[in-house]
């Protein structure tokens, strides 16, 4: 463990919740007869932007569009590899027009934006890991878009599958701890019990000293974390998770999202980065 961490300074991408509410129900969280509280969402979302900024990141706004209330999980709208945008073509029809307003933030900011053919969703299933591409499927991403992606990217594609449906998107199971850097590969947390058996022995292969979550503090959105290589931008719920962050080095930043957990999401669900 290196005595001192270095952060990176990161560029995000994010959309305000004015619209935010959970009007249908495509995961096991969100419950149409459970009422958002819109200003607290906003308020939580502000704090996550502040928090941001106050530790050197930059961060973009994408304008919010009325009729999608979950336009505001930008994440999910695409991954950006090398200045790279592999857009996105959601599951669920009342997500689709989601990807119109993202694809045209990219385009009108210079970036060359690729429609996808097969339904993906973005960061939601594709996790940038250095030299190569962790890609979930099993709920929404499909495998024919993990070819379409390393085709578009030029990247490697790690395929990992998702068994538990309360963990339907990758970044709800899994995040990146550091980047590839110096020939290692990095380090992620996960959850091993969301992935098939198989999936499990491929990333004990690749990350070896990975760190391990309960269910308790994957439940708590403690996966669904941004971390810049030093700070963890984490759901306080997870104070497991936390304490084996800080054993390992890094310092857990507690960021309150629990009103977006009702609609299955949190702090990466709001979060797009943007790889030049």
């Amino acid at each position: 463990m290196p005595e001192t961490r270095v952060p990176r300074r990161r560029r995000f991408l994010v959309c305000e919740p004015r619209h935010f509410a959970v009007q249908y129900a495509i995961n096991p969280w969100m419950r149409p007869d459970r009422p958002v509280d819109v200003p607290l969402a906003q308020a939580q979302w502000q704090a996550l932007v502040d928090i941001y900024r106050a530790h050197g990141h930059t961060v973009e706004t994408v304008e919010p569009v009325p009729g999608l209330p979950d336009m505001v999980f930008a994440a999910n709208a695409a991954v950006v590899v090398g200045g790279r945008v592999f857009g996105s073509l959601f599951r669920a029809p009342e997500r689709r027009p989601e990807s119109l307003p993202y694809d045209t933030w990219f385009k009108s900011a210079g970036f060359d934006v690729y429609r996808p053919e097969s339904v993906c969703e973005g960061e939601g299933d594709f996790v940038p890991a250095g030299r190569w591409l962790l890609a979930g499927t099993g709920f929404r991403t499909t495998p024919e878009a993990h070819r379409e992606a390393q085709e578009f990217l030029g990247v490697p594609v790690i395929g990992l599958t998702l068994v538990d449906p309360y963990f339907y998107h990758l970044d709800t199971a899994l995040f990146v701890l550091e980047d590839a850097a110096d020939g290692t590969d990095g380090n992620i947390a996960y959850y091993p019990e969301a992935f098939s058996p198989g999936s499990r022995e491929v990333l004990a292969r690749l990350y070896p000293n990975a760190v391990i979550a309960t269910r308790e503090d994957a439940m708590a959105f403690g996966l669904n974390s941004v971390s810049d290589g030093r700070h963890v931008f984490i759901s306080p719920g997870a104070t497991a998770l936390a304490d084996q962050l800080a054993h390992h080095g890094y310092l857990p930043v507690p960021v309150d999202l629990s009103e977006f957990h009702k609609a299955g999401g949190g702090i990466k669900c709001c979060t797009q980065e943007i790889r030049s």
